[in-house]
C-alpha cells in the first residue's frame, strides 16, 4: 500500500458498467456541458420529439499506489464495453444500458466513452493521472427520465450518508 492509500476510504467517483465498479479515489476535476439545441425561427408548427440536448461529461483523475495498473486496465475495458454493449445491458435486455457515472456533483446512467487519455511523470512513478470524456447518449422513452429523476434521490441520500 503506497502513502496515499491508507486515506482513501470513499472515492471521489465510481465508474461502472452494472457489473464492475472502478473507483477513482482523487477526481481533480469534473465538468459537466450541455448543448442545447434550439429550433429554427420561423420554420414549421410541428414539433418533433427529439432530445433536446447533448451532455458531456470530462474529468480528471489519478490513479495511485500498486493498483493503478489494473484500474487503468478496468478503465479500457469499460471504455470499450461502453461501445459494444455492457453487462448492464445484456441482463436488461437493452431496456438499460451504458455506463454509470456516481460523483458527488451527478449520477449518470446511458454513458459512453468519448476519449481516454492517460499520462505518467517521472517525477511521480506511483501515479497515473487519466482524463476521460464522456458523452450521455439516453434512450428514448419514459425509462430515461424516471433514471435521472432517481438518481437525484440517490444523490441526496448519499449526501446524508456519513463518510
Amino acid at each position: 500500500m503506497s502513502g496515499y492509500e491508507p486515506g482513501l476510504h470513499t472515492p471521489s467517483a465510481i465508474l461502472s458498467d452494472g457489473i464492475v465498479p472502478v473507483p477513482l479515489w482523487a477526481v481533480t476535476q469534473l465538468s459537466i456541458a450541455s448543448t442545447y439545441f434550439v429550433p429554427q425561427i420561423g420554420g414549421s408548427r410541428r414539433r418533433v420529439a427529439v432530445v433536446t440536448h447533448d451532455d458531456t461529461l470530462s474529468f480528471s483523475a489519478v490513479l495511485l499506489g500498486p493498483s493503478r495498473f489494473a484500474w487503468k486496465v478496468a478503465l479500457e475495458n469499460l471504455a470499450e464495453s461502453g461501445r459494444q454493449g455492457t453487462a448492464l445491458s445484456r441482463l436488461t435486455k437493452n431496456a438499460v444500458g451504458g455506463l454509470v457515472l456516481i460523483t458527488a456533483a451527478t449520477i449518470r446512467t446511458d454513458l459512453a466513452v468519448q476519449a481516454l487519455t492517460f499520462t505518467q511523470a517521472s517525477g511521480r512513478r506511483d501515479a497515473i493521472d487519466v482524463s476521460m470524456q464522456l458523452i450521455h447518449l439516453p434512450r428514448p422513452g419514459s425509462l430515461a427520465k424516471l433514471l435521472e429523476v432517481a438518481s437525484v434521490g440517490v444523490g441526496a441520500l448519499t449526501d446524508a450518508l456519513p463518510i
